[in-house]
């Protein structure tokens, strides 16, 4: 669901912050990007079929595209540390998003793409992003590839895991390799429903990747080796009218001293027009990848500190509350981690202590 950033649409994560009638305004301006506040319209748009409770997810194929839904995203972020000990987070998402029209031309399939790359070190955090429409984006199911130009994810052999991760712009840039992950699926067998009404995405992840290689922030080079989660999401609509966005956690337990001793958790909550929380969703994922579901009446989700950009109020500090769990506190570690983009949204490295003790991602829509 991570996402919603579009309509995670984004969209984020849910479709999330990930799209569209921005992007239908891109598309018709000629694929000139404008700067755009994203509003609860872009994210409550329909696009294409609504995904089918007890489909099965099929292998390989389900790597690559579904070109019946709308909206769809390959998303790793990844909380990485250097050989002298600083720490450095990492995003990179390939979107996808159908956008039906009465254009025939052997260059347009009726999809845009964009990617989005982005960066933390310390309070520093940047943001970079790049469209395309088919054809010079490329996602292929096996052996998996997904990318535009050289910012790119892609299978090192015929099998899915290891992963290859590049992407540059400027004095930034990453060269990753990912690997060791069970795969996890959310919700029923996939299936994740995010509101109350039914609107509902097919969402996978590899929650446990080991992450080494090397990265460049600000013209500076590291070897680096951390952990990375990847998220697979694909949806028709995320959101109902009355709805703004969500807040979505990813988190994965800091005390482990092995692979075979990992934890992770994935939380969500969609927010209303009240700027209440009105549908919450969790999994619990075992090292194996086994999941158990965490149900909506089963979470509560509170702000309890926030930080003000541009007169603008984002969360900083959240108290989850879970039955038969201490309360779990999650907090920011990077406090701007705004993605400026042409669809902006908030995305950053969080820290988990309480009932939950971990590092992770944090991802915020429609504020």
């Amino acid at each position: 669901m991570k996402r919603q950033v579009l309509a995670r649409v984004l969209l984020t994560p849910f479709v999330f912050v990930r799209f569209t009638l921005v992007l239908l305004i891109f598309v018709l301006s000629a694929c000139q990007p404008a700067e755009q506040k994203t509003t609860s319209s872009n994210l409550q748009v329909a696009i294409g079929k609504p995904v089918i409770q007890g489909t099965p997810l099929i292998f390989p194929a389900d790597h690559g595209i579904h070109a019946e839904q709308g909206i769809e995203w390959w998303y790793v972020t990844a909380n990485l540390q250097s050989d002298t000990g600083e720490t450095f987070g990492v995003q990179w998402t390939l979107f996808r998003t159908l956008m039906p029209g009465n254009l025939k031309s052997p260059w347009w399939d009726d999809n845009l793409y964009f990617a989005h790359f982005a960066m933390q070190h310390q309070q520093y955090h940047v943001a970079f992003e790049r469209f395309s429409r088919a054809r010079q984006a490329k996602v292929i199911s096996s052996p998996f590839d997904a990318s535009i130009d050289d910012w790119q994810l892609s299978s090192i052999n015929n099998e899915f895991l290891p992963l290859n991760l590049t992407a540059a712009h400027q004095n930034y840039e990453i060269a990753l390799t990912l690997s060791d992950s069970p795969i996890a699926l959310h919700g029923d067998k996939g299936y994740s429903q995010k509101t109350q009404s039914g609107h509902a995405s097919y969402y996978f992840s590899y929650p446990f990747l080991k992450v080494k290689g090397r990265l460049t922030f600000a013209g500076n080079t590291y070897n680096v080796t951390g952990d990375a989660w990847y998220d697979r999401e694909w949806s028709a609509s995320l959101l109902d009218k009355n709805q703004l966005g969500w807040d979505w956690f990813s988190i994965v337990d800091a005390q482990s001293a092995t692979q075979s001793e990992k934890q992770g958790l994935m939380l969500f909550c969609i927010r209303g027009n009240d700027h209440n929380y009105e549908y919450c969703s969790g999994t619990q994922i075992a090292a194996n990848g086994q999941t158990t579901a965490i149900f909506k009446e089963d979470i509560k989700l509170s702000v309890i500190e926030t930080v003000t950009l541009n007169n603008h109020d984002y969360p900083s500090k959240w108290q989850v509350e879970l039955t038969n769990r201490p309360t779990i506190i999650i907090e920011s570690i990077t406090k701007d981690s705004r993605n400026q983009l042409t669809i902006p949204y908030w995305e950053g490295r969080v820290k988990a202590t309480g009932g939950f003790n971990g590092i992770g991602y944090a991802e915020i829509t429609g504020y």
